[in-house]
């Protein structure tokens, strides 16, 4: 499996298909020899979804600062945008390696070079522990995954049985109405004696996720979880459950990930992994407001989130044409549920180029998401017609991301360096 990046020598539609790049010369509007191409002056497709490579430099240099100042490591969640060339650009600036959902996640941050894989979820199914498998006795990585069951222990067991290694075990500790997870010490416990007696396997902490914690009193209840998750491990620790000298103990999503780092500070005892994917990409919406309160709560207990200077940067939009006015006060977007995230708030329009000028979009507000459409409704103020370019920025950057092949890469100046492959 190769996981190449890439570069304009063909120009390609961010959409085009493997078989369509060998007859694509007419995509970009001029094959221009600057090896860059304009997105404001219509020489990339649209829609598109375009990254800002400032900003993503400025978001994975601003969280591997704020986790080396509270002693502990950063594991980046993959599954945001299961992009190798920003895989590697994680691990250049400092991760310790890279978290993923499934065993093909793992497939390709191994060959974007991560030497740490974390698949934060139970290994389930025959397939998917051959993959693990290869990938450990081929390319001598440390792979870590969770269980929360005895039946995926012995499957697990089973399956590795006879292997010239060890499969490094995290026991996932949950709460009642969560997720995945052990939801009782004793289960965890029961859990670590099992595994004791597993030649295949062997336990090397605990992981959790915080973020199903809700409420009025989330913060508290997440500390006093995180707390707790500690002593598990400790206790595991003493009553030699876990051999190694030091014990992982691992949480943090993109919402809760400075709670975690408090709770997690220079644990000697332990390495302390974090692992935030959202970060890299941010966004406008629901991590922009998780940041916001990361940033109260740095204020209120004199954190470092506000003395470590600047702050996380949405990196992600989606540029698009106006493709129809049917009516004065609305316009129609080409760009649909098959091209951003809805699920967590409809796209917000920020600026918008005509003939390659500004032009004011302000008050355009999108109503409506179809497959290919979306509604926008257009202040009567506003000088909108077809063939606009209007840009969008989003909300949950996941969702964007797994509809996108190939994803722009640009400067400030809107002009796009290479293209970047997703592998979902």
């Amino acid at each position: 499996m190769s996981v190449p990046t890439k570069d304009l020598t063909i120009p390609v539609s961010s959409r085009c298909s493997k078989a369509q790049q060998c007859g694509a010369k007419g995509v970009w509007a001029n094959n221009n020899s600057t090896g860059r191409y304009s997105l404001i002056h219509e020489e990339v497709c649209l829609p598109a979804a375009v990254i800002n490579r400032k900003q993503i430099t400025n978001n994975l240099d601003w969280m591997q600062k704020f986790a080396t100042h509270h002693g502990v490591e950063l594991c980046p969640h993959g599954k945001t945008t299961m992009t190798p060339e920003l895989f590697q650009q994680q691990l250049s600036t400092g991760a310790w390696g890279i978290t993923v959902a499934t065993a093909p996640q793992a497939e390709v941050a191994v060959y974007a070079g991560a030497k740490r894989v974390i698949i934060a979820n139970q290994l389930v199914g025959r397939a998917n522990m051959a993959i693990v498998k290869r990938l450990i006795m081929e390319h001598e990585i440390e792979l870590y995954c969770c269980v929360d069951s005895e039946t995926n222990i012995e499957q697990l067991a089973d399956f590795f049985e006879g292997t010239e290694f060890t499969l490094h075990i995290l026991i996932e500790y949950g709460v009642y109405g969560g997720r995945c997870g052990c939801r009782t010490r004793d289960q965890v416990k029961q859990l670590a004696k099992l595994l004791k007696r597993t030649k295949a396997l062997s336990l090397v902490g605990v992981e959790v996720y915080e973020g199903v914690i809700q409420g009025d009193c989330a913060e508290q209840n997440i500390r006093d979880f995180l707390y707790e998750t500690i002593d598990i491990v400790d206790e595991l620790a003493q009553a030699s459950f876990i051999e190694r000298s030091k014990p992982i103990v691992t949480g943090a999503g993109s919402a809760w990930y400075d709670v975690v780092s408090e709770c997690f500070e220079d644990l000697d005892k332990c390495i302390a992994i974090i692992r935030p994917g959202c970060y890299a990409i941010h966004d406008t919406g629901i991590y922009q407001r998780a940041q916001d309160k990361v940033l109260k709560r740095a204020i209120k207990n004199q954190g470092i989130a506000c003395e470590i200077g600047g702050n996380l940067e949405s990196a992600l939009e989606v540029w698009a044409y106006v493709i129809s006015k049917p009516e004065s006060d609305q316009a129609i977007i080409g760009l649909g549920k098959r091209d951003v995230a809805f699920d967590a708030g409809l796209p917000v329009a920020t600026r918008g180029f005509r003939n390659g000028q500004s032009i004011d979009i302000s008050g355009m507000k999108a109503h409506m998401i179809m497959d290919q459409h979306m509604a926008v409704l257009v202040p009567n103020s506003l000088d909108i017609d077809v063939g606009d370019i209007v840009v969008f920025s989003t909300s949950h950057p996941c969702l964007t991301f797994d509809k996108w092949r190939y994803i722009c890469v640009s400067d400030s100046e809107g002009q796009v360096s290479h293209l970047i492959e997703t592998y979902f």
